[in-house]
This record gives C-alpha cells, structure tokens and sequence, in this order.
C-alpha cells in the first residue's frame, strides 16, 4: 500500500494532522526521530486507522505515492534545515516537501530557491487553530513554488475548516516564496493584539468597575452576539465562568505573567525594516515584556500609588463603551495588520489576495471572527484599497464608536489604569487623520545636527534643502533628484 503523503514529526499537532487526513479518506505515513513516538500514536490515537508507521526514512519514503508529498511538523529553525538535508538523498525530481510549522517567511524564502534548483517543490503553509484546529479543520496558509500547489490541493482544502456561510474550504493559495509563512506571520500578530485587548477590556471591567467573574462571563457573552462575535470572545466569555476545586474563579489564580513564542516580535521587526507603523501588535508584544517583570512591578507598585480617583460615571454606560472601544481599536489592528501585508507584498513581489486572506481566516484559526467577512467585502468592492479605514463601512464604524473610544482612554489614564494597546490604537487613528503632524520640526532638527535635508512645503515634492542653522537668515543651499 502506498500513501497519499507524508508526515514527520508526531507532537500533537502533527498526530491531529494525520488523523484529520485519515478521517477525509487519505492514506499517511508517519515517521518521527524517537520511532517510539511511531508505535505508540499507531497504538493509541490512530489504533484502527490505515495510518502507516516508519522506523526509518528509507522506509518512510519508500511507501509514498510519486510525485512524494512530505510535511514536516518540527520545531522551526535549524530543525527544518537538517530535516531537509537528511530527507534528500530519498527525493527525486517533482517531489514536494511542506514545512507546516512556524518558520520565519526569510528561511521559507530560502528553501523554496534552493531546493526549486534541486528540482525540489518546497510549500511553507501557515497553520493555524491549536490542537484542537489540526484534529477538526484548521486555517492553512500555503504559499511557495506553485508547481506544487495542484499536487497538494485536493489534501489540504479537504482538511481545512469551511466557512459557516458558504461553505468554502480556509485554505487558499497565497503567493510565492515565503507568502504563505508570512500571512500567518502577520496573523500570529493580530493575534497577539486581540488578546491584549481582550485583556485590557478585562482589566477596566474588573478594576474600574468592580465586576465579577459571573458579570464579565454575562458581558462577553453578549458582546459575542454582536459585531464582536469570535473566537477569542467566546473562550474569553468561558473562562470567566470556570471555577477551580474551591468554587472561586481559576483565573483569579493565574500569575500575571505572558509568554510568547517569536511571531508576534517577527511582525514587529518586519514593519520597522518596512517602516510601517503597526503600533498595535508592537505594544502588544511589549505589553507581555512588560508582564514578564513580575518582581520589578511589585516593587514599583510599593513606591508609587495610583491616583487617588474613584470611577464616578454610569456603570452600563461604561460597559457598553468598553465594548464600543474594543470594537474600535480591533478595526485598527486588522487595519495595520493589512497595511503591513500590502507594504511586504510590494517589496517581496508577491501577489496577495486580501479577501482571500480574510477569508481563510473566518473558520479554524483564533483570530476567527463575524468582523472578517465585513474585511472581505471591502476588498471586493477596492481591491487596491491601502487601508480598510478608507472604506465607508470601517469608516463609519469608527465614527460611531470615536466617542466612546476617547472616553475609555481617557477615564483609564485618570484612574491610572494601564490600557497600552487601547491609546497606541487611539494615537495612530489620530495621527492617520492629521493632515499636518509635528515631522517638520524633526526634519529641521535632523538637518540642524546630520545636514540631512529637509523638503519644502513650497517647493515639489523630490527637492531638497539644506540650512546652515547657525548663520543667518536665508543662507540655504539646494540640491533636487527624483523619489
């Protein structure tokens, strides 16, 4: 018997992987370093399935269908790389390898130009959706050398979550090199900023309010039942409503302190070499830094006392506003998150599909959410549009929740309560609307000290200027090339 394809690395999300694929009818072969690994998934999880088990990678590679189909499910880094290296001499020419871990989009870049030159098709796909994701329908974003893309199709679109509403497969082909790793880059991100937001909703509801568990459990769940509907909400609204042995709320108990595995600080770093402002998912980063200094916090906390101010205003007002400025500041991190796509598409000379994007990512992955079609029909009616705050429907969202959203903020600044990714979201809408900012003066300060020229307001656009700040008035020289 030989199988449909292959996969090697049997942690729980590979082994959820494979059964999802045997359960849509393929065959698979497994194979894992500690072969151990091997026979005790055939003995317990895919007991009485046609799952296929490997010692060895010869005997791995010589039960699958030509052209050969492997997916790795390893640690991303080095891992890939040697995975690579000890699975060549069994490939031949046509043969697809699919990375579907983590891997930063530069290594994915790289593997899919070495190994297209050794005749290899290398796909880095994006997963997306946990454990839990992998065993029923995950969000998969495969991008890479296209030649391989009809060969894999069938497999994963067929394992792939579907849409409630229509139906469609959340697995599209995203672009080449490494797109595919990428998307799910800037996914990871978003993620990381609905979580912190998320979280600092929670903060103001417990802190500001007083709520208490069972409140906040009633209040997510109404907030689930409106434009807020997703993924993350409902989770959220379920854990306020768990108990430990005691009685008293789990999360009560849970230290204050955010891990984090690198895709969310990739994202950072990509829209600092882009030069984009996606402040969003940086302070969201920042914020978990800033929750790992558990000590140093508890010492500071000693030294300085929060502002001697009690919340005055109207308790279901301010719930509702909550909601309205988590709503906001959500548009504006999708609305980044999209920026910063576009801005590497265009470098990367990618061609990406923002409405396929959105869609992908409706069903199976975390950030899964009602708010997504409403991205969709935005790049349906402007392809081209450079951020979903020109169209008349983030527009006007924005505009209804604005005054909620400043009186959030604001209330959270008086009472000393930290809301790092609600401001950082108010800060860039404000400066994203202002048609003049403060830059000028930067620009004078930088040709005052490094004579870096400054362009003129008077002037086109392309020339430069620069002053002899010491001497007198007028002393100016110019020089002009094209931007």
């Amino acid at each position: 018997m030989k199988a449909d394809i292959g996969l090697i690395g049997l942690a729980v999300m590979g082994q959820n992987l494979v059964l999802n694929m045997n359960d849509h009818g393929f065959s698979v072969v497994v194979f894992n370093r500690t072969t151990s690994k091997v026979k005790d998934f055939l003995g317990g999880p895919a007991k009485n399935t046609q799952v296929i088990g490997a010692m060895s990678l010869k005997e791995f590679f010589s039960a699958l269908k030509r052209p050969r189909k492997v997916m790795f499910m390893v640690k991303a880094g080095q891992p890939v790389d040697d995975l690579i290296e000890e699975c060549l001499p069994f490939l031949e020419k046509g043969d697809i390898i699919i990375d579907g871990g983590n891997s930063h989009y530069p290594d994915t870049e790289r593997r899919v130009t070495t190994l297209k030159a050794k005749g290899i098709l290398f796909v880095g796909m994006g997963v997306s959706g946990g454990e839990e994701g992998a065993r029923h329908g995950p969000s998969m974003m495969p991008g890479g050398n296209f030649l391989a893309w009809e060969s894999i199709k069938l497999i994963f679109q067929a394992i792939s979550a579907k849409a409630k509403e229509d139906g469609l497969p959340c697995c599209e082909w995203i672009g080449e090199g490494g797109a595919g790793h990428y998307v799910k880059m800037v996914h990871n991100g978003i993620e990381y900023g609905d979580m912190q937001l998320i979280s600092e909703a929670y903060f103001l509801l417990k802190h500001v309010l007083k709520c208490s568990t069972d409140e906040m459990h009633s209040i997510f769940l109404k907030w689930n039942e409106g434009v807020l509907h997703s993924f993350l909400i409902e989770i959220t609204a379920q854990i306020f409503a768990y108990k430990d042995t005691d009685g008293k709320p789990l999360l009560d108990k849970i230290l204050d302190v955010a891990g984090q595995k690198g895709t969310g600080k990739w994202t950072g770093i990509s829209a600092l070499d882009l030069g984009l402002p996606v402040t969003l998912i940086a302070e969201a980063v920042f914020a978990r830094c800033l929750s790992s200094l558990k000590e140093e916090r508890l010492q500071a906390e000693k030294m300085f006392s929060p502002p001697q101010v009690a919340f005055k205003g109207d308790k279901k007002q301010y719930i509702e506003a909550i909601g309205l400025a988590l709503y906001a500041s959500k548009i504006i991190s999708y609305a980044q998150g999209f920026m910063l796509m576009r801005s590497a598409a265009g470098e990367m000379k990618w061609k990406l599909n923002y409405g396929q994007i959105a869609l992908i990512w409706r069903e199976g992955c975390i950030i899964r959410s009602r708010f997504l079609n409403d991205i969709k029909q935005a790049y349906d009616k402007q392809p081209n549009l450079p951020n979903l705050l020109f169209d008349s429907f983030f527009c006007q969202e924005i505009k209804r929740s604005e005054g909620s959203w400043r009186q959030v903020v604001s209330t959270a600044i008086e009472l000393g309560v930290p809301v790092p990714c609600f401001s950082t979201s108010l800060a860039f809408f404000d400066g994203y609307r202002t048609g003049q900012l403060s830059a000028n003066l930067i620009q004078a300060q930088r040709d005052f000290f490094g004579a870096h020229t400054y362009e003129r307001i008077d002037q086109p656009r392309g020339k430069f200027f620069h002053t002899n700040w010491t001497g007198t008035g007028g002393n100016i020289t110019s020089t002009t090339y094209n931007v």
